[in-house]
């Protein structure tokens, strides 16, 4: 254990991307809404929301991709075994979308407090996100953070393996999976099934417990890919 601690330090140099940025984001999340306000031409009369918080995904998951391409090659060669790195890796990726949630769910206090900063503003309390229960918002904000630095952990181990190539594969390759089973679900005329049984999931649910199963699959299956990875 204290090997992978030792390795998510090291993993931990790049701290402005992993920690520093993500958590500036959300900070600037009440300015960016008072400016989407403004360009709208609206000044915040009566409620609304602004739908900021993707944002804050795309800034909190692109150290992952660092991770994998730069750091991976310099830690085995100070002698890491990749079990060890994956290890680490897992342990940055929960501590930070554990960390990020509770920031988030620390703004949505806030934010509750000030009456939508002063302008009856939703953003990190919007409808669809809101859970009775701090432990279950907590769950809501933390599940889609781990989902998707999950995938930019495997499509950093896929670039490690095959480079460019396996990334063009994967991307085309994914995109004509979902082709054809959208093609085969319209066939067969699934959809109404798909989208009542998904409208009869609890935002819980689709939020915080599909993107946990997602993050278990995609982290294992960047595990087999790292297994066979060079640098």
């Amino acid at each position: 254990m204290t090997r992978v601690l030792d390795v998510a330090r090291i993993q931990l140099v790049n701290w402005p991307t992993l920690v520093a940025y993500p958590l500036a984001m959300p900070a600037l999340m009440p300015l960016l809404g008072l400016l989407i306000d403004i360009s709208n031409g609206e000044t915040a009369i009566g409620p609304h929301e602004n739908y900021l918080l993707p944002m804050l995904l795309g800034v909190a998951v692109t150290g992952h991709l660092q991770t994998m391409t730069q750091v991976f090659p310099f830690a085995l060669g100070l002698g890491v075994t990749r079990r060890q790195f994956a290890a680490a890796t897992a342990l940055v990726v929960t501590a930070q979308a554990a960390l990020l949630g509770s920031v988030l769910l620390a703004f949505d206090a806030v934010e509750q407090l000030t009456g939508g900063w002063g302008r009856e503003s939703r953003i990190f309390g919007i409808g669809a996100l809101h859970q009775d229960g701090l432990v279950a918002q907590w769950a809501v904000y933390t599940g889609p953070i781990v989902a998707t630095s999950a995938i930019c952990v495997l499509a950093g181990a896929v670039f490690q393996r095959w480079r460019q190539t396996g990334i063009y594969l994967a991307v085309f390759g994914g995109a004509a999976v979902l082709a054809a089973a959208g093609a085969v679900v319209a066939t067969l005329h699934w959809w109404p099934s798909i989208t009542g049984f998904l409208g009869d999931q609890s935002s819980l649910t689709l939020l915080a417990a599909v993107p946990l199963v997602f993050a278990l699959a995609s982290g294992g299956a960047a595990w087999l890919v790292l297994r066979r990875a060079t640098t």
